[in-house]
């Protein structure tokens, strides 16, 4: 499984349809202040069903359909689309490309789709279950690795920064000390 591509259109800063193509190996988006490469992450974030208007950086849903500007009009809907390799099946999902899209109009109506038939977020959610399940496994080592790698430059960094780090531990991690 792999991500092939992501088509935006209407979505915050993108009023144009953009794809953008993802090769085999790593992809970077590189690019000046305030030139969209966070919207995009938010793209992705919102077209696998996000519902937070603030884990997108907005204060409505409403906000994230392109708004205009002094020489373009304001659009009535935002579409992504998530295009997905799913040759090894790692997706529950009987086809070697998937499609998930996204819209949402500024009415408020908003529609899924998984290969341009419409479906509930709930389907997403269960098509996506089995991706979350195949990453689980390695969460903890991830986990440890950035918790080893924040313990080392701590105590390079002297005192201070270890007690940084403890509160930082303490605050993110279910930790009971007696």
């Amino acid at each position: 499984m792999r991500l092939k591509s992501l088509e935006i259109q209407g979505f915050k800063t993108f009023p144009d349809k953009t794809k953008l193509s993802f090769e085999q190996g790593i992809t970077s988006v590189v690019g000046p202040n305030g030139s969209g490469k966070s919207n995009i992450s938010d793209a992705i974030r919102w077209v696998l069903g996000e519902q937070s208007p603030k884990s997108l950086r907005c204060s409505k849903m409403e906000d994230v359909v392109f708004n205009g500007t002094d020489k373009r009009k304001k659009l009535g809907y935002a579409e992504v689309s998530l295009n997905i390799e799913n040759k090894d099946r790692v997706l529950a999902y009987d086809g070697d490309e998937i499609s998930i899209t996204r819209r949402y109009y500024r009415s408020g109506e908003s529609e899924y789709l998984i290969n341009k038939a419409q479906v509930r977020l709930k389907d997403i959610n269960e098509l996506l279950f089995n991706l979350i399940k195949s990453i689980i496994p390695f969460l903890p080592a991830f986990i440890g690795m950035m918790i080893i790698s924040r313990i080392l430059l701590a105590s390079y960094l002297g005192l201070q920064a270890s007690l940084r780090l403890k509160t930082l531990l303490d605050e993110s991690l279910p930790i009971v000390t007696p």
